[in-house]
């Protein structure tokens, strides 16, 4: 399923405050982009953010989980953005950031 328009102008606008945001449509969902790599996703009506050890324990706290690629087995390092942090402009640039900096390696 195609993510909407309406998603990914909500997305877009909620990460206003994140410099050198791009988007890409792909597969079925939208990559977001800092720095030429994938740090968030939007797949499945939902916003997710790349989570690794450094931020993991944040989704978990909030009660996310990550991407299920049910027809591979596994999970994917993109975890769903809890809504109060979404909706929240300043809350959601920090949440980006880090994961901007797990996407470029930092």
């Amino acid at each position: 399923m195609a993510v909407s328009d309406d998603l990914l102008n909500f997305v877009t606008d909620q990460l206003s405050l994140v410099e050198e945001v791009s988007y890409k449509r792909m597969f079925g969902g939208v990559g977001i982009f800092n720095g030429g790599k994938m740090f968030g996703l939007i797949t499945e009506e939902k916003f997710r953010l790349k989570a690794n050890d450094s931020n993991r324990e944040k989704f978990i706290a909030a009660g996310m989980g990550p991407l299920q690629m049910k027809k591979a087995g596994k999970t994917m390092p993109y975890w769903e953005v809890p809504v109060d942090i979404f909706e929240d402009k300043d809350q959601l640039k920090t949440w980006a950031e880090e994961s901007i900096a797990i996407a470029l390696g930092k």
